[in-house]
Formats: C-alpha cells, structure tokens, sequence
C-alpha cells in the first residue's frame, strides 16, 4: 500500500448496504412464528395502581397475553449501574412518572397488539408529583447570572426496539444498543440466566447519542414473553414512549461568577449548578465540571445540586453535563468580555489554559490555541462589529459570536481479531458499536494500515456478543479504544499466519525457520519465495486464519487529556418577527490524528447541528402532573435541512501519542460542546439582547 488511508476522506465501507435497503436494524428480523409485544404505559406520575382490567383486551383477536403488575413476567433485580433505570418493569404497582411502562400485550401482529393495549384501563390511587426544580442563589463578581437549560431527548432516527427468540435455554435478542456486552450483562440478571446462553446481534445501529447505551423496559419484558408465549417476540416503541420509557437530558440552572482584571485576567470562577435527577434512575450530571478544565484562573469553585424530581429517567446525551456546563460557562465568558470592554476572542486567548487548571499537569496534547487563530481569520473575525445590533442586511439583523469546545479524551480496554481469509481479504472483528459514527469504517481503515493491504480488502464486523469484546459506542472513546487493539490483532495475526505457513505441508514455506519468513503488504516472502495470505491459504486449502489482540486502557498519568475545538458562528435576527437564524458556522478542531477526514466531519456536524437544535429549538416541556406536553416530533422540534446553515470543519490532525500510538483522539462529543453558546453569543452581537433560557425561542427577543 503506497498511501496510508489515515487521514484521508474515506467513504463509509457500510453505505452501500445503508443506500441499498440491505443494512439489518433490530425491527428488521422476523423469525418465523413472530409475535408482537406493545407496552401500556402509565397515564399519573405518582401513586400506585389500584386495579387494571385486562379481560376486553385479553378477548380480542390475536390477543396471546397481557402482562401487568398483577400478572407479571417474573424478572431479578438489575446488576450494576447502566445508565437506564434501577426497577426492573411490572414487579411492583408503584408508579414513578408519567409513561412508565406498568403492562405489556403480546399478539399474533403489531395491530392487534397495539388495539389490545388501548383497551386495558387502570385505576390509580395517586400522589402529587415532584416536577419544579429550584434555581441557584446568583453570586456575586464581575459579571455573575443565572442560566438554565431545558430537558432535552435524543430522537435517534430508529425507535428502540428488541427481537427476542429462544431455542431451548438459550436466547437470542436483536436489539438496539450501543453495546451488545451491555445487554449480555443486563439480561443475564433480569432473566437470572448464564450470560453464555445470551446472543446479542445489532451489527446497525440508527443513531443512539446515548440513549441506547441502557437496557430499557421493553427489552426485559420481550425477552420474558417470547419465552412465557413459547414463540418470538417484537417490541417496537413509538414515538412518544421514546420520550418517556428510555430516557433524557436532565434540565439545569447554573450559576456562574466571574471577577477579572481590567485586561480580562480572570482572578475567579465559580460555576454552580442545580440538577435534575429522576427517582427511577441514578444518573445525574455535573455540568460545573466543563470549568474545572477550560480556563486558567486565579480560583476555580464548582458544585451541583440535585433535584429529584418524579419523572422519566435521566440518562447520558451526546457530552453529557459538558453539553449543558458549556453554554453557562462560554455565555458567562463573553458576557465578562461585553463587560470589560474586550473582544470575545482575545478574553478566551489572555486565559488560555497552558496546564490543566485543576491541577497544574502538562496537556498531552494541546493546539487550541492555533484552533482560535486559524478559525477567526477563516471567518472574518476580525469585522465583527463589537456593538451590539450594527450590522444589518435587509430586514436582517447580523451577528457573530463563538465560543471553545473542550471534552475528555480517554483510551479504555478492547480486544478485536483480524483475519486473514483465502479470497485476499481480511476482516476486523469486535463487539463494538457503529451508532452512525463511522465505527466500522474506522476497523476497516486501521485494519489496511496494519497489514499493508488497500481499504477495499478490509471488512469489518461488530455488534456481536459472540465476537471479541471491543470498547462500546460512548464516551467519545470507541476509535482511541479499538483503534489502538487493532494493530495489536494485526501483529497477533500476522505470525499466527507466519505459524501456519511454516507448519503446513502443502505450504512452500513449509518448515522454515518464523524467523526466515517475513510479512510485508499481504506477502509472505522468505528468500526468492513470495506469496499473498489468499494465494497461500488457498494452495493449502485453509479458509482463513485469524488472531485477537488487547489494548489495555490508557494508564498514561501525570497529563491532561482532552479534545479542543473551537466554534464560530453567524446568525441573522429578522427586526420584525425576531426570527433567528443560523446563516454561517465553523469549527475548527485539534482531536489528534483523524483517522478518516470525511466520517470525522460527518460527526462534528452532528454535533453542532445538534447544538443549534439545543440553542434555538429543543425543550420538552414538562407539565405539574408530570406529564411531557410535547411528546412528538410536531411539537418537540428538532433542526432539518432548512434550518441549518453551511457548515464548515477544520482539522489541526495533530498526533496525541501520549494516548496511543496512532495520536487519535475521541471527536463523537466534542462538537456539541460550546455550541449552543456560539449561537446564542452571536444573537447578543446581532440584537444586544442576553438570552439565558434555552431553547432561543423568538418570543424570547420580541
């Protein structure tokens, strides 16, 4: 291979099989005899449930079985924390929130199911729920405000859905996850079975963001009631118990206080935060955190708060607590900036933080600086107007703002194989996730790279407990993790290839010395004798040989890790309606080597998309009683094609060999983070109005 592929824009090595049709998500099996499962949810959000009359829907065509509290499928308690929540479904009748799973009805299709289920009625005895949420005293500085977010869901494009499919004392689950290890773990305590009679395949994943990383309800109860009804078992959520049965971003209140020198020199920082946290789940976040890493200053206090509050889980979103930490702390920052008479740009430069604030240790890695300085001469920085609402186009007010995205770089463990197949192939293999990330792309990529061998040659395979236990899809880790095993497995396989060729009869490298027979590009060659892996294992008729290797996590101290970035935005505000706009975006990202350029890009956009959605249009509004007043996709708005600008990506592609040998670094998260403060900073250039309440709703700068 004359060119190495890293770095290069490298289109996916799955989306022929996406564009085609031919790519299998969860609902896609049908195993013959199928069933169908439909949840019944919880219309209170307090209380326990008195009574449910199942005999209509028990009657009714197709019916095979409704499940309740009162006759439940019989499930353990969970092991361990997985982010999702800590009761397992229908074991109790107390009710938690507002769309809580309480029954289940399976039926020969989803049609009947889903009538079934619309005809079991509940009676409650209810209890007033938890819903308000207190917000944090201001403090008092320089600048010092108060700024909240709103909960926020994650609206993967496919639902969460679980196919569930015993043969004998074994079972088979295809299901939407972020992990299939997650699931083996989870569903051997709720069933109280042995792990090794658990299968997992989800090789496709249609988005996650972290709401797939948990076992949610549905996936317990379908694989019960395939096992109680005798035949397979489908459950498909809609769209609206996405909202409540798997999960959110929790809402916050922050504070953050800053005192300054005249020249911007921040002398302190304070940022606190008040935090939602559900009673049926045990995430929380701590959004303060973000300061703790992002600015030099001369003190740095941070904290939270939590509320618990009677609603669906709480659970990880794309950065989770950085998400929602960055918008108060980069709002704060350039409100000192306005304060202080400063450009925004040169506040963020003068606290530059050359060592990690925290605790003064090097970075492994660091060019967030250039990142500033490259992405303010590509936008034009330097005409923004440092008044407020100068600058106007048609009936269009125009500003500028931008803001730093920082997120956590880490290298856990991971085991893959490679194998080298007869056809001159060879595939990577893992149990990791591709949630949409570029995942199996990246195996394939890094693959090539170890054995010499162009991209085309190389397959991947994931999403399968059978398969060597790689990272999971979280934590903007997946490539720093697997990437790094994936040349462990090469190297491993390479002399389990060399073995084989000085060990078979039929080989003509057949009893020379390992050390006489070397590897280079495909080719085994020892003296005048060269021959490809296929050629060879073909002429000895062997399909294929293979190897695993384990990268072990990163245990590198003494060092900062993180990925940087920085965003700059522009927004357009119309005069008379106050609608505002995205019009143009840039971020520019130092997150060490990038592995494939055209994937890389694809995930910092969605991040930033999603940032724009955060900023201008996502909140779910949540009622008194509990209850999600907009839970569907008519009222929870979420940013399409119209409503997003251009955006633009740079990559510094600086190697962090201090995190492995390749320098990647994770980027899955790092998008979002700070922007939603870009664009709400830009709206304070265009308009001269501070808004501290996501979403930017227009009636909020009327």
């Amino acid at each position: 291979m004359s060119t190495s592929p890293i770095g290069q824009p490298t289109s996916r090595v799955d989306a022929p099989l996406k564009v085609t049709g031919g790519a299998k998500y969860a609902a896609d099996n049908n195993p013959a005899n199928l069933a169908y499962g439909y949840l019944v949810t919880s219309t209170v959000a307090k209380g326990t449930i008195s009574a449910m009359d199942t005999s209509v829907a028990e009657k009714s065509p197709g019916v095979l079985a409704v499940y309740t509290p009162f006759n439940p499928l019989k499930l353990y308690a969970y092991g361990g924390d997985e982010n999702d929540e800590f009761t397992p479904p229908l074991q109790d009748t107390n009710v938690r929130y507002h769309g809580q799973v309480i029954g289940m009805v399976v039926a020969d299709t989803f049609e009947q199911a889903r009538d079934a289920a619309s005809l079991v009625t509940s009676t409650y005895s209810t209890k007033t729920p938890i819903t308000t949420m207190s917000s944090d005293p201001p403090g008092s500085g320089t600048v010092s405000h108060t700024y909240s977010t709103s909960i926020v869901h994650h609206h993967a494009m496919e639902p969460h859905a679980t196919v569930a499919a015993w043969s004998g004392s074994h079972l088979t689950l295809y299901t939407a996850t972020q992990g299939t290890p997650l699931v083996v773990s989870r569903i051997s305590h709720a069933l109280g079975i042995s792990s090794g009679n658990i299968h997992v395949i989800n090789p496709f994943v249609g988005g996650a963001f972290g709401g797939k990383w948990g076992n949610w309800a549905h996936t317990p109860l379908t694989a019960a009631a395939a096992q109680a009804v005798g035949r397979p078992v489908k459950t498909v959520l809609t769209r609206e118990q996405v909202f409540t049965v798997v999960g959110h971003r929790p809402n916050t209140s922050q504070t953050v206080s800053l005192t300054a020198k005249s020249d911007g020199t921040i002398t302190s920082l304070k940022h606190t935060a008040t935090v939602s946290k559900s009673n049926s789940s045990n995430f929380t976040e701590g959004p303060a955190s973000v300061s703790n890493s992002t600015y030099a200053a001369g003190t740095i206090n941070t904290g939270k708060t939590l509320v618990s509050q009677d609603i669906p889980a709480t659970t990880i979103m794309r950065a989770p607590s950085e998400a929602n930490g960055s918008f108060a702390l980069e709002s704060a920052i350039d409100e000192l900036a306005v304060k202080l008479n400063l450009d925004p740009l040169a506040i963020r430069q003068k606290n530059y933080a050359s060592t990690v604030p925290s605790n003064g240790n090097p970075w492994s890695s660091k060019h967030l600086a250039e990142c500033y300085t490259t992405g303010a001469k590509a936008f034009g920085w330097s005409k923004r107007s440092a008044k407020p609402g100068q600058v106007t186009d048609g009936d269009w007010l125009v500003g500028l703002g931008m803001a730093t995205a920082t997120y956590p770089a880490g290298r856990g463990s991971a085991t893959l194989k490679v194998r080298f197949q007869s056809d001159g192939t060879a595939l990577v293999g893992g149990t990791g996730s591709d949630a949409g990330t570029g995942q199996a792309t990246v195996f394939a990529i890094l693959g090539a790279v170890s054995l010499g061998i162009p991209v085309a040659r190389v397959s991947a395979e994931l999403g399968d407990s059978t398969l060597p236990t790689a990272a999971n899809a979280g934590g903007s880790s997946s490539t720093s993790s697997n990437g790094t095993a994936v040349n462990v497995a090469a190297q491993a396989a390479i002399q389990a290839l060399i073995q084989l060729a000085i060990s078979n009869s039929k080989s003509p490298f057949y009893q020379k010395d390992a050390s006489d027979v070397t590897y280079k590009n495909g080719n085994l060659t020892s003296g005048k004798t060269t021959l490809s892996f296929g050629a060879l294992l073909t002429k000895i008729n062997v399909a294929g040989v293979e190897a695993t290797g384990t990268s072990g996590k990163n245990t590198t101290s003494g060092y900062g890790f993180m990925s940087f970035g920085a965003h700059f935005c522009e927004v357009r505000v119309n005069k008379w309606t106050a609608e505002p706009r995205v019009s143009r975006l840039l971020s520019v990202i130092d997150a060490g080597t990038i592995v494939d350029t055209k994937t890389a890009r694809s995930q910092i956009m969605g991040g930033v998309i999603m940032g724009i959605g955060q900023a201008l249009l996502e909140g779910t509004i949540l009622e008194s009683s509990g209850r999600f007043a907009n839970a569907n996709l008519a009222s929870y708005l979420v940013p399409v094609n119209a409503d997003l600008p251009h955006i633009d990506v740079t990559f510094l592609n600086y190697p962090d060999t201090k995190l492995n040998p390749i320098g990647m670094r994770g980027i899955g998260e790092l998008g979002i983070v700070g922007a939603a403060a870009a664009v709400a900073n830009a709206i304070y250039n265009a308009t001269g109005k501070r808004i501290r309440d996501l979403p930017i709703t227009l009636d909020k700068l009327l």
